[in-house]
């Protein structure tokens, strides 16, 4: 539900002052507490695919312990979901057979993933060795199962068991956070935690159902004096945008690419410096709000049905309710939320039509779907850079998209870089192309048909660059594919220029 991390956070920060913690280790906690979640959307892709709807698996995270079998029996029952059965039955003999490579050691990637977003945003060590532990238990049973009792971080294992204490007190009260702490004390919480928040329940949820808002959280750590310059700023946004666009293996790298493209092409429309700024980060957060639809839904292969494509009208508003909660980030929400909207107002997600569109917004627009058609989709190969600015220029003349929006774009877009004669970690090209294809999603076999190899040779080349690059699933060689610039893949325009 909506604020739950922000509940989690202020009962960590209230649990940290409880035990007595110095400002650092309070800030570790806060941090820890924000971030300790972020990982779950970097392998949705293979949830939705062994599980139908991503964010409705995820919401049975807490019905039962885990490890258990319970928990394991309710996951199975999972498989396939939202499909017929024969289908069902297919995709479960899919995963007997080959699936379970996708999820050993899902949960520990989760914790390395948000321990990797920790270091692109800027946060010390010791936040990022806090968030990569947080899912260990005291008893030595967690993930990765590398650390136990105290070994593990204090900020970690206090963050640990206050977003457990949340959902319990949501669900339950007081008395439902007692039963929770004396149940895993020992086993999964530290039993010395979970004895002084049974001890003092009363103080620490004290106004916790009606916290809303960053302020409460923030007010509650006034050593959070923090202030990022704009270079900092920036790289907190890309950051966040890399790390939300491997949601999906067809769109990594987008909000890099667009955010490049709308500030070229704000520049070739003689827009002053500041108005420069304001797009290129408007293009970084436009798609925030892709982290509230699941999977099944971006990663569908085939036409998406009624409902779904209510649900995916949603995405811009998301994005706008997520950046408006920042006074600083509340002009991007501005330009974001009109992404989809179209000059005749046939657009979502109200339908503004003509001069009620943003310049900024049209600019926007042109980008993203010019980048969106140079990128592969599950219904649809990319397209190359001719036939997408055919596609933009035939939106201008049915009047959907702004002329000069979609001709600085694509002044923009004539000026990509040529290939690379040198990659990163003594990547060979073949190895690049194998990386490029394993991000998208795609196996070890369909790799082999594409390139024209065996499978076999397919696994020693993925063999071989997740040594190169230190990645141990798709999640991260997708992120380093993106981080080192090697995708989306734009190479192709610069031949054609």
């Amino acid at each position: 539900p909506m604020e739950h991390v922000l509940r989690q956070c202020l009962l960590a920060l209230r649990t940290a002052e409880l035990l007595g913690l110095e400002d650092e280790q309070r800030s570790t906690t806060y941090y820890t507490a924000l971030l300790v979640g972020v990982g779950c959307h970097t392998d949705a892709h293979e949830q939705a695919k062994w599980f139908g709807d991503d964010i409705a698996m995820k919401s049975h995270k807490y019905d039962h312990k885990m490890p258990s079998i319970a928990g394991m029996a309710q996951m199975i029952g999972m498989v396939g979901a939202g499909h017929q059965p024969l289908h069902r039955f297919r995709i479960g003999l899919e995963l007997a057979v080959s699936g379970f490579r996708d999820l050993d050691g899902m949960i520990a990637s989760h914790a390395r993933m948000a321990s990797a977003l920790a270091r692109e945003v800027g946060l010390p060590i010791v936040v990022q060795d806090s968030v990569g532990s947080a899912y260990e238990r005291w008893d030595g049973k967690g993930y990765p199962g590398v650390l136990k009792a105290g070994q593990i971080p204090i900020e970690a294992r206090i963050a640990q068991i206050s977003e457990f204490v949340e959902v319990a007190h949501r669900l339950g009260g007081a008395d439902a956070v007692a039963q929770i702490c004396r149940e895993r004390a020992g086993r999964q919480f530290d039993p010395e935690i979970s004895q002084a928040i049974v001890t003092n329940a009363a103080s620490l949820l004290d106004g916790v159902d009606e916290t809303t808002g960053w302020n409460a959280v923030i007010d509650a750590e006034p050593t959070l004096g923090v202030r990022l310059t704009s270079d900092e700023a920036d790289r907190a946004l890309v950051g966040v945008a890399d790390f939300i666009d491997l949601k999906t293996p067809y769109l990594l790298g987008h909000a890099r690419a667009v955010g490049d493209l709308c500030s070229s092409a704000a520049m070739v429309l003689g827009m002053a410096r500041p108005d420069v700024v304001l797009l290129r980060r408007a293009g970084w957060v436009h798609g925030f709000g892709r982290l509230g639809i699941s999977n099944a839904i971006w990663d569908k292969p085939s036409s998406l049905a009624a409902g779904e494509r209510e649900r995916v009208r949603l995405h811009p508003y998301l994005t706008e309710r997520m950046l408006q909660q920042s006074e600083w980030l509340s002009p991007l929400a501005a330009i974001a939320v009109q992404l989809r909207e179209r000059l005749d107002g046939s657009g979502y997600p109200r339908g503004l039509s003509g001069a009620s569109i943003s310049m900024p917004a049209r600019v926007l627009a042109a980008a993203d779907v010019y980048q969106s058609m140079c990128e592969p989709r599950p219904y649809r190969p990319a397209r190359t850079p001719a036939e997408a600015a055919r596609e933009l220029k035939a939106e201008v003349n049915a009047r959907r998209l702004d002329g000069d929006a979609v001709a600085a774009v694509l002044t923009s877009a004539g000026h990509a870089v040529a290939r690379r004669r040198e990659y990163p970690a003594g990547l060979t090209s073949r190895e690049v192309d194998v990386l490029r294809l394993v991000a998208r999603g795609m196996s070890s076999r369909a790799i082999a048909e594409r390139l024209v190899i065996s499978p076999k040779t397919a696994r020693n080349h993925i063999e071989h660059i997740y040594t190169k690059i230190g990645a141990s699933n798709r999640a991260s060689a997708s992120l380093f594919a993106v981080q080192a610039g090697l995708l989306p893949e734009n190479e192709q325009l610069a031949a054609e220029s």
